[in-house]
């Protein structure tokens, strides 16, 4: 059975660990005395340390502005947000991104993708090279180490770019829709790779989707974000086994919390159409 709580709730909500702390955090794009627009009010959000969390919500809510804020890509103008290695105020080692344009260098090969990374963060050169090898082979990749990203499968390159994420081991990974732009048989796979992945290396996950099976098969919790300007109306349990195929989709308790989590975002996307807060 699920476990839903509100907003106001789930501030008092207690974790063994925070991997991240999102405490009345509001963010207008434009000026804020006249004629800018609320993007997001009033967020408060904590996410456990090793949690599995997606933002869900209708286009338009703030969901990638909260994303980025965490990421420190976008700088917090009201409230705080801060990780295990302190307030987030820049982008830092211990965050990283992977886009839903896999934002691979094309004139670099998927190990060279992945080594530029760990270049930049300083890695050893022979260190370098063992996790290169090591995160390509996690994602699957294994012979395509030469192989540039026009030469590879939608799929593959989103695999090439968590493998150079994931190499130089940041505790937590930002995730903005990473498979939209995949077909939909390559994304149930991606998917599956995905839990896999996490559950072997236990980092903190922050996922962005407007797909609401997507965000159950994946996530340990789900925020389900208002219409703009975006605040958090619900925070959900998933309570389904950790190990998740896709026969998991054939589950009834699966295909309950979907319908319902369903319902909750369609009224939030019903408002945003009519233009109501």
């Amino acid at each position: 059975m699920s476990m839903i709580h509100t907003a106001a709730a789930t501030r008092g909500r207690a974790h063994t660990a925070s991997a991240i702390s999102v405490s009345d955090v509001s963010h207008t794009y434009g000026a804020r005395t006249a004629g800018g627009m609320l993007a997001l009010d009033g967020i408060n959000l904590e996410i456990g340390d090793g949690e599995f969390h997606c933002l869900l919500g209708p286009s338009g809510c703030g969901k990638s502005t909260l994303l980025y804020l965490i990421g420190g890509f976008i700088p917090v103008q009201a409230g705080v947000i801060s990780t295990s290695a302190g307030p987030v105020t820049a982008p830092g080692p211990d965050r990283s991104i992977v886009f839903q344009n896999f934002a691979l260098f094309p004139w670099k090969t998927v190990k060279d993708n992945v080594l530029y990374g760990l270049k930049k963060a300083g890695f050893a050169a022979a260190e370098r090279e063992q996790r290169a090898q090591r995160y390509i082979d996690m994602v699957h990749l294994t012979g395509f180490e030469n192989a540039y990203p026009s030469q590879l499968s939608g799929g593959m390159q989103q695999r090439a770019a968590i493998a150079r994420t994931l190499a130089v081991d940041p505790g937590i990974l930002l995730m903005d829709e990473p498979f939209g732009a995949l077909d939909a048989q390559t994304r149930r796979v991606m998917q599956e790779e995905l839990r896999t992945i996490w559950r072997d290396s236990r980092k903190t996950v922050v996922f962005v989707t407007h797909d609401v099976q997507e965000a159950v098969f994946l996530a340990d919790r789900i925020s389900i974000m208002s219409a703009r300007p975006g605040r958090i109306q619900h925070v959900i349990d998933v309570d389904l086994p950790k190990d998740r195929g896709e026969e998991i989709l054939e589950n009834r308790a699966f295909i309950g919390l979907s319908e319902h989590i369903w319902r909750l975002v369609r009224e939030q996307a019903v408002a945003a159409t009519r233009g109501a807060h």
